[in-house]
């Protein structure tokens, strides 16, 4: 398979917006922050390039003017981009530093140990400076958020960029490879490092994510959406089964069959909901309304103007106690159990070495099963948007 940071960021997230964008490539069009995002970074490579001389404070701020889209609405971005680009400039001239490399690009080939299957993992690092005999890799971030520094230690991103440039370069020492965020709009650049343990943990990391990934495809590409707050920044909220019916309802009201029964049902099902247990055999009922509704409309979502009821499906685990009781205890681990306790078992299964793992996962059972879950909170369509 080939992948990238970034692919196997968004399966984490939302393995429906991974089957939109890598698997049925549907491109979702641009929000404004992305477009800011990417107008800086193009400044910023122009900033560090030298033909023959490096530009000057007024080309560089040209530059990201000419590059701009230029609608009335995104000013305030332009005006913001501009006094950022300032602001970096004043403290990083570029002749003060040694870039090697702006918007490099990288391939790293792995081999799954287990399955033997061959990934290559692409991406591209923004810039590289070199110090005497050390590297830095330099991200750009224009997020307002700057995480903690235990956050940075533990980043998958940067743990990839530095398997990157080891692949690209590799007679350099992994020892003097320094990661760094520079985070644009708080002038902060926070740095970390990678041991090999840790690039061993990702490549681990990795390969159980690609392996997900083709258990979905199996499963007859059985991508579910995840729902999160990043949806206000997802530009498939149009066809994706958590909104879609949101976008019908406001735009389609007359083409929607069913829909006035739906909205009653849900009016009904919340009203209901506040009574709680005694109701429990008519909100069944209801439910019956709503999952036929939901499985005619392929919608995994449906407003009404109470809020909105969301359906998921869960997995459930057991396991067999008793043959796994004849695998912990030769190791000392299952009294961590308390003797027959699952959840506790699902605690320290991670703990375990691979082989024991595997032999638990072998012995645990499966199955799904499906919930209404409910929001009294009154949502209403908006602009996608989103940072880099």
């Amino acid at each position: 398979m080939r992948t990238s940071y970034s692919s196997l960021e968004t399966f984490k997230s939302c393995p429906l917006k991974y089957k939109f964008q890598e698997i049925d490539k549907i491109r979702a069009p641009k929000s404004i922050e992305q477009i800011f995002g990417g107008s800086i970074h193009s400044a910023l490579k122009y900033m560090f390039e030298r033909k023959p001389l490096y530009p000057t404070l007024n080309q560089i701020i040209d530059f990201f003017r000419n590059i701009w889209p230029g609608e009335e609405k995104e000013e305030e971005y332009l005006k913001e981009g501009m006094t950022l680009l300032e602001k970096f400039y004043k403290h990083n001239q570029p002749w003060n530093f040694n870039a090697v490399d702006l918007e490099s690009r990288f391939e790293v080939a792995l081999e799954d140990p287990k399955t033997g299957e061959k990934h290559v993992l692409a991406g591209i690092i923004d810039r590289i400076d070199k110090n005497d005999d050390a590297y830095e890799i330099i991200d750009y971030k224009t997020s307002r958020k700057m995480p903690d520094q235990r956050i940075i230690d533990n980043d998958f991103q940067m743990s990839i960029y530095h398997l990157g440039l080891m692949k690209r370069w590799p007679h350099l020492d992994p020892n003097k490879i320094k990661l760094s965020f520079y985070y644009l709009k708080h002038g902060e650049k926070i740095s970390t490092s990678r041991s090999a343990e840790q690039l061993e943990g990702t490549k681990k990391y990795i390969f159980k994510t690609v392996g997900e990934i083709a258990e979905k495809i199996k499963d007859n590409y059985n991508f579910p959406p995840y729902p999160s707050g990043l949806c206000d920044y997802c530009g498939y909220r149009q066809m994706c089964p958590m909104w879609k019916h949101l976008y019908e309802k406001e735009y389609a009201k007359n083409k929607i069959k069913n829909q006035e029964e739906l909205n009653a049902a849900i009016k009904e099902y919340f009203e209901l909901k506040a009574k709680n247990e005694e109701n429990n055999e008519c909100l069944d009922q209801l439910r019956t309304v709503i999952y036929a509704f939901m499985d005619e409309q392929k919608v995994d979502r449906v407003f009404g103007e109470q809020g909105y009821l969301t359906k998921k499906v869960q997995e459930k685990f057991s396991y067999d106690l008793e043959k796994i009781r004849e695998i912990l205890e030769p190791i000392g681990k299952w009294q961590e159990t308390l003797s027959a306790d699952e959840k506790k078992l699902e605690k320290i299964l991670s703990s375990l070495p691979d082989n024991i793992q595997e032999k638990i996962l072998s012995l645990r059972n499966k199955k799904q099963i499906t919930i209404l879950t409910f929001s009294k909170k009154k949502l209403q369509l908006q602009e996608n948007s989103g940072e880099r």
